[in-house]
C-alpha cells in the first residue's frame, strides 16, 4: 500500500476517533480499541495478526503503566486521607509569610502535585484555598487559577501521570529523564503561571451564585456537617476529615516521601550517564533509580510513617491505598488502548510513512509533537488521551530517529506541554476548575483558558530550547 494511502488511513482514523468520543460519547477506552482493529484491517494487517497485534499493544503498554499509576495513586491517596496536602499548604505559607500566601500554596500545589492526580489534588486543596481567600477577604480564583495551572503542568509531563507513563512506554522514553526534564520545566513555567494569573485577576469575576454561597457557609462546621448531612451522609465525612487535618503528619515527612522517589530515579539516570556500563554501581544505581524500587520503597515507608506510626492499624491503611485503585482502573484502560493504537500504526507501516512524510516536509519532530498533541487536546479534551495518541503517530519517528534518551524525553515533554493549553468546554479539568471557584463558562475561557494555553505554549518553548541546546535539530 503506497504511502499517500498510509496517512490517509491514519488521518481517517484519528477522525474516527474524535467523532466516536465528541459527538457520541463512546468511552475513550472502546473507541480506541474500535477504531485499533478498523485502521488494522483497513490498512492491511492480515486478519490472522490483528488480535495479536491489539493485545501486544495492550500487553506492552500496560506492563509499565498499571505498575506505575497504581503505586503512585496508592502514595497520592495516602498523603490526601493523612491531611499532608493541608500541612505542606500551611509550611510553604509560615516560610513565605501571609502576604505572599499565593506564592506559598502555588509552591505547595508543586510538590503535592507529582503524585496526586490533577483533579483529585484540586480538590484537596479546595478548602485551603477557600480559607485563605475569606481570610484575606479576596475572590477564590485569585488563588486558585495559579494553584490549578501549575498542578496541571506537572500532571502532563511529569511521572507517574498516566498520560506520560503511557507515552513513555510507547516511545521507549527513559523515565528518569523525563522527570528531570519535566522538573526542571515546570519550576519557571510555575513562577510565569503566577504573573500571569495575577495579571488575568485584575479584573473582578463576579461568582456563580451556588458557589458563592458555598464560599459564604465554609469555614463554619455546623454548615459543613450540614451539607454532608443533605447530600446523603451524616456528617461523618466531614468529622473524619477534621480528625485527619488535626493528626496531619509533618511538611517535612510529606516533601521527604515526595522528594525520595525523584532523587532514587535520579541516581538510576545520572548513574547510566556517569558510571562506565558493567561497572560494579552501575547496576546497583539502576536497580534503586528504577521507577518501579523507587516508588515501591517510598510506599512502604508511607505505609509505616503515614499509617502504622500515626495509629493506622495495618487493616486500614492497607484498605487507604486499595480504595486509590479503583478511580485509577479507567485510566490505565485508556492509556493501555492507546497503546494498542500505537501498536497498530506501527505495524500497519503507517508510522513510517508518518515518519518519512515528516522528513520530507522538514518539520522536527518535537514540533509536530507539541502541534498534534495541541490539535487532539482541543478536540476532544482529555490531556492523557491526546498524550498517548499523540504517542502512537509518532513512535515509529521516534524510533527510527536516531535520538539520545535525552531528546526522546524532550520529545515526550513536548508532547505533554501540547496538550497543556486550550482547555475548555470539553475538559473534565475545564469544569472543576471553573465549577469550584465560581467562574461563569465565559470568564472560564477567559482565564482558565488562557491560562492553560499560554503557560503550554511557553513549556514548549523552553522544551524547544533544551532541544537545541541537545543538538536535536542537527539529529
Amino acid at each position: 500500500m503506497s504511502a499517500l494511502a498510509l496517512l490517509a488511513i491514519a488521518v481517517a482514523g484519528v477522525a474516527l476517533l474524535l467523532l466516536a468520543v465528541i459527538k457520541f460519547k463512546i468511552p475513550a477506552f472502546l473507541a480506541l480499541l474500535v477504531v485499533s482493529v478498523a485502521v488494522a484491517l483497513t490498512a492491511g494487517i492480515p486478519l490472522a495478526d490483528v488480535v495479536k497485534t491489539v493485545t501486544d499493544g495492550m500487553g506492552g503498554t500496560l506492563g509499565n503503566v498499571a505498575i506505575l499509576v497504581g503505586l503512585g495513586a496508592m502514595l497520592g491517596k495516602m498523603i490526601e486521607i493523612s491531611g499532608g496536602a493541608q500541612a505542606l499548604a500551611g509550611k510553604f505559607t509560615q516560610l513565605l509569610g501571609p502576604r505572599r500566601v499565593i506564592a506559598a500554596l502555588t509552591s505547595a500545589a508543586f510538590l503535592l502535585a507529582i503524585p496526586v492526580f490533577f483533579d483529585v489534588g484540586f480538590i484537596i486543596l479546595i478548602p485551603i484555598i477557600y480559607g485563605f481567600a475569606k481570610a484575606a477577604g479576596v475572590n477564590p480564583v485569585k488563588i486558585g487559577l495559579p494553584v490549578g495551572a501549575i498542578m496541571l503542568a506537572i500532571h502532563v509531563v511529569v511521572p507517574p501521570h498516566p498520560g506520560v507513563v503511557g507515552g513513555a512506554g510507547i516511545l521507549n522514553a527513559d523515565i528518569g529523564w523525563v522527570t528531570i526534564v519535566g522538573l526542571l520545566i515546570c519550576i519557571p513555567v510555575g513562577v510565569l503561571g503566577y504573573f500571569v494569573a495575577r495579571k488575568l485577576n485584575r479584573r473582578d469575576f463576579t461568582m456563580l451564585p451556588s458557589t458563592a454561597e458555598q464560599f459564604r457557609l465554609f469555614g463554619t462546621g455546623k454548615s459543613e456537617v450540614e451539607q454532608d448531612a443533605d447530600q446523603g451522609g451524616s456528617g461523618v465525612a466531614v468529622k473524619n476529615r477534621v480528625a485527619a487535618v488535626q493528626t496531619a503528619p509533618s511538611p517535612a515527612m510529606i516533601i521527604s516521601l515526595i522528594v525520595l522517589p525523584i532523587l532514587m530515579i535520579m541516581v538510576g539516570t545520572l548513574g547510566a550517564v556517569i558510571l562506565p556500563k558493567g561497572a560494579p554501581g552501575a547496576d546497583l544505581a539502576a536497580f534503586v533509580g528504577s521507577p518501579l524500587i523507587a516508588l515501591l520503597t517510598t510506599l512502604g515507608l508511607a505505609f509505616y510513617f503515614l499509617g502504622i506510626r500515626r495509629g493506622w492499624s495495618s487493616q486500614q491503611t492497607g484498605e487507604v491505598m486499595d480504595s486509590a485503585l479503583a478511580p485509577t482502573a479507567i485510566v490505565i484502560l485508556v492509556t493501555g488502548a492507546g497503546g494498542v493504537f500505537g501498536k497498530v500504526l506501527t505495524v500497519s507501516g503507517i508510522g513510517k510513512a508518518l515518519a518519512e512524510g515528516l522528513h520530507t516536509v522538514g518539520l522536527p519532530v518535537i514540533l509536530m509533537a507539541f502541534i498534534l498533541a495541541a490539535i487532539l487536546r482541543a478536540s476532544q479534551g482529555s490531556a492523557t488521551v491526546a498524550i498517548i495518541t499523540t504517542a502512537g503517530l509518532l513512535s515509529a519517528s521516534v524510533a527510527d530517529g536516531g535520538f539520545s534518551p535525552l531528546q526522546t524525553a524532550l520529545i515526550l515533554v513536548a508532547i505533554g506541554f501540547g496538550a497543556f493549553g486550550l482547555s475548555h468546554v470539553n475538559d473534565s479539568g475545564f469544569w472543576i476548575v471553573t465549577r469550584f471557584l465560581g467562574l461563569s463558562v465565559a470568564d472560564g475561557l477567559r482565564t482558565w483558558t488562557v491560562l492553560t494555553t499560554i503557560l503550554g505554549l511557553a513549556g514548549f518553548a523552553l522544551t524547544f530550547l533544551v532541544w537545541m541546546l541537545a543538538g536535536g535539530l542537527s539529529v
